[in-house]
């Protein structure tokens, strides 16, 4: 999952059986009597994908003592209310693929992917009211947060609102919140301290940013999908990026007839290459790549406030494989 070892062999048997123990109840989360309903909810679950937000709710969880079964079903839970957006931001942006497969709107259609989207968060809901309270109240900020990013991102910037700060704060929205909130929960469910639990907080979002801005130089970079997506997605739907943005931001003359290209979906696929081509010998790469190394430093610096041991030592490696994954 996402590339991260473990050097200490506790650590590494605790973390694969609540993996393993993840997995089981994420398999059963998505079952239904209903054979449809089972298939269509399982549909990208059985896609794969990186399971960074369960990996990284269970090991928020080593600050505490974990008790029963809390940080497995956060980490589910967690996991489930991504599943579930996936299945509406394919709607949102027509994707056509995810995760190296057809998406579900694509497979079946719009209507089915909205109302299976609805159904994991549903599932979600009902694992995380056995957690109290206080879970409650995380996840549905959270989800408030998830849908405002949304809404913010459908908008766009308002008149006067600087385009690359909007997009940075959808992104915390939309991404870094519910990273957040896997930290928070791990450590939360766990028992951990207060200054932890804030600790583990900061560092959710910052490393979670960092993931998805490390998605958006990848998006240009790679020629393989390692995203998830075909690369220049982004580039067809028009969606801004971080790249595309600090393009646009720029006054050089020379990038005049590649910001008009920019600033609307391209539909050719030679033009697309083309584009990609350019984007990926532009300056703007090496200060997308700049500043995602900033956030996996400042994310890291944040870990000089929790306790030394391995948990910390594998939250640290995230942010080294923020960086290996941008070069």
């Amino acid at each position: 999952m996402v590339g991260v070892s473990f050097e200490d062999p506790g650590l590494t048997s605790r973390i694969r059986s609540g993996v393993d123990r993840v997995e089981a109840l994420l398999a059963r989360s998505v079952d239904s009597p209903e054979p449809f309903v089972a298939e269509a909810a399982a549909h990208l679950l059985n896609a794969g994908g990186k399971r960074f937000r369960p990996l990284l709710t269970l090991l928020c969880a080593e600050f505490g003592e974990p008790r029963g079964d809390e940080a497995v079903e956060a980490a589910v839970v967690m996991e489930l209310t991504h599943l579930a957006t996936l299945y509406h931001d394919d709607v949102m942006d027509e994707a056509p693929v995810r995760r190296g497969a057809p998406s579900a709107n694509a497979r079946w259609d719009n209507s089915i992917a909205i109302l299976v989207g609805d159904y994991l968060f549903a599932e979600a809901s009902q694992i995380v009211a056995g957690l109290g309270t206080e879970a409650v109240r995380i996840q549905a900020e959270t989800f408030s947060r998830l849908v405002r990013g949304q809404i913010r991102e459908t908008l766009g910037p308002g008149e006067g609102e600087d385009p690359l700060r909007h997009y940075l704060d959808v992104v915390a929205d939309k991404t870094g919140s519910l990273i957040a909130a896997c930290a928070l929960l791990g450590s939360k469910m766990a028992g951990a301290s207060e200054e932890v639990q804030r600790t583990l907080l900061e560092f959710g979002e910052r490393i979670g940013v960092a993931f998805q801005l490390a998605d958006d130089i990848i998006d240009i970079a790679s020629e393989s999908g390692d995203s998830g997506k075909t690369p220049g997605t982004d580039l067809r739907e028009g969606v801004p990026t971080l790249p595309t943005l600090l393009v646009l931001a720029s006054s050089d003359e020379a990038d005049a007839e590649l910001r008009a290209r920019l600033s609307a979906p391209i539909e050719d696929d030679a033009l697309v290459e083309g584009t990609l081509d350019e984007l990926r010998a532009h300056p703007a790469m090496a200060e997308a790549r700049a500043y995602v190394h900033a956030e996996a430093d400042a994310s890291r610096a944040l870990l000089e406030k929790l306790p030394a041991g391995p948990a910390r030592d594998a939250l640290s490696e995230l942010c080294d494989t923020v960086v290996t994954r941008v070069g």
